[in-house]
């Protein structure tokens, strides 16, 4: 199983605001950008719908590569949306944490890997599975 550590969150989170550019980035021959700015963004009201409901884990593991959550990410989670077929949730199976993806099935709940060196959880009912959120971002650096 992935390892999971909580980052706390500040209650007053600092609303810093950074530029975006009106231009958008190329992904195959490059443009000349753009003179001005269009606008600001706050990366607190674009990554958290919630705040209070939110918080943030790091990702210790690699099975979930498939689905682009990758080793030593930091997740985005929200406690308070639905949880629904398909979503990637944290989640406890009898008391151990982990980050997979929810699917349910003719068999009950399966938390599903997104990398073939890793067997799928399928939930028997004297399992205790509880859903602790959705993750609604995967952040991870692109350098060393």
């Amino acid at each position: 199983m992935d390892t999971l550590s909580l980052i706390g969150i500040k209650p007053n989170l600092s609303h810093n605001e950074w530029p975006v550019f009106t231009s958008t980035v190329s992904a195959g021959f490059p443009s000349p950008a753009d003179d001005y700015i269009e606008n600001h963004i706050d990366l607190n009201e674009y990554l958290v719908q919630h705040k209070e409901a939110t918080f943030f884990l790091r990702v210790q593991g690699d099975s979930m590569t498939g689905r682009g959550i990758l080793n030593n990410d930091l997740l985005v989670v929200d406690r308070s949306l639905p949880v629904r077929d398909g979503n990637i949730v944290i989640a406890t199976v009898d008391g151990e944490f982990t980050v997979k993806q929810l699917v349910y099935s003719h068999k009950g709940s399966v938390l599903k890997a997104a990398n073939s060196k890793y067997q799928d959880i399928i939930v028997d009912p004297e399992n205790d599975l509880e859903i602790w959120g959705v993750v609604r971002w995967a952040i991870h650096k692109l350098w060393p």
